[in-house]
């Protein structure tokens, strides 16, 4: 994932210091791509450990077309608690809750799950049902039934629901590609990337996508290419992004699909198998929320 650190370095080097809507700060720069042949590994990140479960289950969350965290927080994920936490804070039923103890409600009471727990229509609601439309069984069907089209598009930004969305799409739009030698490809662009604690889970996800879709279409996979507008780096992650410079990349590890899978509703977290990863120790960061 030399790739990657590559990022890091360029927007300490050169990134340009800047207010952000969170009031933490960034180091940031506009425009930056990045490029993983997944023929050579899977790209989960080796100089800090990255939870694959979270990410495997988020994905497959939005793949159901839920935006709820009930069921995230019921399987254990994490990663989308801060931004309901903070609206139910200025809710009048917020009696000074902790996060852990709001989470630990929506785990157990669906009633309050239902009012508390919804982030609004976020990219479950967009992949599954733009204005309408299923874009992600679209674009299936476009992989294979007319492969060398350039409209084979997924996008998650639409204005007019962006308003009611706890957090508008950071990674906003898709687009795949299949190769003459029958592999998949996905550029992925992303408005907003948070290098430290997003852009690692990002990245695996979006190959995780590359390869689900891959299975059920019949192909091998190709490349992810990762296109990033507003690559920042926060203020308060600048000693952990430099720990991870001071590390040693590791061999990428493989993943492995079991079953039989006809159809992207088949796959179960269960059927995803990462071998051989072997990471230096977890690193902690804040979220801004």
């Amino acid at each position: 994932m030399k790739t990657y650190l590559d990022l890091c370095r360029h927007v300490l080097a050169v990134g340009e210091d800047r207010n952000d809507r969170t009031q933490t700060g960034t180091r940031s720069v506009f425009g930056y791509q990045m490029r993983f042949d997944l023929q050579e590994g899977f790209p989960l990140l080796t100089t800090k450990r990255v939870h694959f479960p979270s990410l495997a289950k988020e994905l497959l969350w939005f793949i159901s077309g839920d935006t709820n965290i009930q069921w995230l927080v019921q399987n254990n994920v994490r990663i989308w608690n801060e931004w309901p936490y903070e609206l139910f804070t200025k809710s009048d039923q917020y009696k000074g809750e902790s996060l852990d103890e709001f989470v630990e409600r929506i785990k157990e009471d669906d009633a309050f799950a239902k009012e508390f727990g919804d982030l609004g229509p976020v990219y479950g609601k967009q992949w599954r049902d733009f204005n309408g439309v299923d874009q992600l069984s679209l674009v299936i069907d476009q992989i294979k039934n007319n492969p060398e089209s350039r409209r084979i598009i997924l996008s998650a930004w639409n204005p007019p629901e962006i308003p009611g969305m706890a957090l508008p799409p950071c990674h906003a739009f898709m687009q795949f590609y299949v190769s003459q030698d029958g592999k998949l490809s996905l550029q992925l662009y992303q408005r907003s990337a948070d290098i430290f604690l997003g852009v690692p889970f990002n990245i695996a996800s979006y190959a995780l996508m590359v390869h689900m879709i891959a299975k059920v279409t019949g192909l091998e996979v190709g490349e992810f290419v990762h296109t990033l507008g507003d690559a920042h780096i926060y203020s308060n992650h600048f000693d952990v992004i430099n720990t991870q410079l001071e590390r040693e990349t590791r061999t990428l590890p493989k993943l492995v699909i079991h079953g039989e899978q006809k159809s992207i509703e088949d796959f179960k977290f269960e059927d995803f198998e990462i071998v051989g990863y072997d990471p230096h120790p977890r690193l902690v960061g804040k979220v801004a929320v």
